[in-house]
């Protein structure tokens, strides 16, 4: 038994049951999962899901550091590319924040510590029967969405990161009747 919302295709429910509320610190796949997540906004998680392997070959799996050096002509590059969602703003966003992780690393700051600071790096653990239970932002995907905008970050209003902190594995919204919990 998986969370309902997985069941839709193979895509989906391999992300549920391997990836979606896993506990992780990994740099490269917090920078993933934030971009995919922006990328979601106005969409569905099916869509992106589908397209998460043209993301990975545009974005070079995700290496932070090649991302930020990303120039106007890349950008433009990555704007015909159809294998991802071609809009500017998060385009730009995606690299922006790569930029921003890129400083926080200059700093010898992880971007994933920082996120993980928020709950004193102790995952939330939801007990929900139902999906309608479960909300599209918190108190503390609020503050977090605060913080991460005052640094700069683009794309990250609560809803998103609230999904973000899910992908992570910092909430953990798996239905107390999933085997996945």
């Amino acid at each position: 038994m998986r969370c309902p919302w997985a069941d839709s295709s193979e895509e989906m429910q391999s992300y549920h049951d391997k990836e979606w509320c896993k506990v992780s610190h990994d740099e490269r796949y917090f920078f993933e999962m934030l971009t995919l997540e922006l990328s979601q906004a106005g969409l569905s998680w099916s869509t992106i899901i589908k397209r998460r392997e043209g993301y990975r070959e545009v974005f070079d799996n995700f290496d932070i550091d090649k991302v930020a050096k990303f120039d106007e002509s890349k950008k433009k590059q990555l704007l015909q590319d159809s294998r991802i969602i071609r809009n500017k703003l998060k385009v730009s966003a995606t690299i922006n924040n790569a930029q921003l992780i890129k400083k926080m690393h200059e700093k010898n700051q992880k971007f994933s510590d920082y996120i993980w600071s928020f709950v004193d790096n102790k995952p939330i653990i939801n007990h929900y029967n139902d999906l309608s239970e479960m909300p599209a932002q918190t108190a503390l995907s609020e503050r977090i969405s605060k913080d991460l905008k005052k640094r700069g970050f683009r794309f990250v209003g609560p809803t998103i990161i609230y999904s973000f902190l899910q992908a992570v594995g910092v909430i953990n919204d798996h239905l107390d009747s999933c085997d996945f919990k």
